[in-house]
This record gives C-alpha cells, sequence and structure tokens, in this order.
C-alpha cells in the first residue's frame, strides 16, 4: 500500500511538517482543518483578506470565486471565475482552481492543477498533478458504508466515511474520469480520458481501463 513518502516529495508543501506524522495518506484528512488554522497564524507575507482566510499578495482571485472558511492560497495561485472553495483547502503555489471548481478539505500541493468544472473533496494532490476537465473525486461509497483501502490481497480500514483519491507526485486524470472513493495513483502515471477508477494504481504506468494498466515505456 503506497505510504505518504511512496507518493509526494513534501518540500512542495506548506503541510510537510504535518503530513511527517502519518504514514498513509488518508490519515492526515481529519486534521486538514485545523492545520489550516495554525499554518495560517505563522504566514508572514500572506494577507488575512477575511476571518481564517489566508492569501499571498500575488495570487489571482476572480471576484465571482467564492473563498470559504478556513483556506490558504499560495503564491501565484489562480483562482478563477466561479470557482467554489467550501473550506478546509490548502492550496499550494502556482496551483490552478478553474471554473465552476469545487475544494472541499483538501491539500493540494505546489503546481497542481485543477482548471475546470472538477470536484475535489478528501482528497490530496500531489505536486504537479493535474485533473482534465470534468474529472471528480467520489468521496463516498454509494451504500455509505466506511472506505477499506484494497491492494491485491491487502486491505486496511480507513474509518473513514469520506474519502476521495490521492494522487502522487506528477499524476494526468483524463477528462471527464470519475476515481472512486478510496482511490490511490502513484507517482507518474496518466489515466485515460473517461476511465472509471477504484483501488490502487501502480507508479509510472498507463491506465486504460482497470483491467488494462501498462507500464510506461523508459
Amino acid at each position: 500500500m503506497y505510504t505518504i513518502n511512496d507518493l509526494f516529495d513534501l518540500n512542495h508543501t506548506l503541510a510537510k511538517e504535518y503530513l511527517q506524522q502519518f504514514t498513509y495518506p488518508w490519515q492526515a484528512l481529519a486534521g486538514i482543518k485545523q492545520l489550516i488554522l495554525d499554518l495560517g497564524k505563522t504566514l508572514e507575507d500572506y494577507e488575512e483578506v477575511q476571518e481564517h482566510v489566508w492569501v499571498h499578495p500575488s495570487a489571482k482571485i476572480a471576484p465571482t470565486a467564492f473563498l470559504g472558511a478556513p483556506c490558504i492560497i499560495g503564491p501565484n495561485t489562480e483562482v478563477r471565475h466561479c470557482a467554489f472553495i467550501r473550506g478546509s483547502a490548502l492550496v499550494g503555489a502556482d496551483c490552478v482552481v478553474g471554473n465552476s471548481v469545487e475544494l472541499k478539505n483538501v491539500i493540494l500541493f505546489d503546481h497542481v492543477q485543477t482548471p475546470h468544472y472538477n470536484y475535489v473533496g478528501d482528497s490530496i494532490l500531489g505536486y504537479y498533478s493535474h485533473m482534465g476537465a470534468g474529472s471528480i473525486t467520489s468521496n463516498v461509497k454509494s451504500d455509505k458504508t466506511l472506505v477499506v483501502m484494497k491492494n491485491g490481497k491487502e486491505e486496511i480500514k480507513t474509518g473513514l466515511k469520506k474519502m476521495g483519491a490521492m494522487l502522487g507526485d506528477h499524476v494526468e486524470v483524463g477528462c471527464n474520469s470519475v476515481l472512486n472513493p478510496g482511490t490511490i495513483i502513484g507517482r507518474n502515471t496518466n489515466v485515460y480520458p473517461l476511465s472509471r477508477v477504484r483501488g490502487q494504481v501502480p507508479e509510472h504506468t498507463i491506465f486504460k481501463s482497470q483491467e488494462k494498466i501498462v507500464i510506461k515505456e523508459k
């Protein structure tokens, strides 16, 4: 089962020290709100534009975007028209939060792009990961049971009802794909458009379908 260190270069997020406390990425989800509240008070170069909403002066925020508390928006990040940040969102440097994108209880590492009609909830997106237009993280199972992480015969009970996806560094998710609750995608992996992804996807692969995952040529 992929660990935090397997998936992420922690030098590309303000959450580095926080994430180092955990083995698996989903263990960090419950504390994101408090993390942001604690971090915000320490950010000298940021402006608290409203209570518990910290924005770097170099960030570009569309006047129609909604920034729900608590959240942090990093340097040179662009939050576009009608973006809906519901709260508990730590957005790194040089990110894009696009038109009609919704974020909730997430950590976005630096250079993450969620540019067009994405829903990202209860998820962590690694350095330079990208969500294609219309791709979403589904964060609640249809039967409302708790999420169990599976990798072959290995199973880990998360104890979580809400868990979206964990994307490693440099993951590309194709347009209109659905990442089912508890999906983990290893580093440098590409997901075909219109995919339905569940479970753990190996790093350095191309996900064509659940039955066809091929190793990238070097």
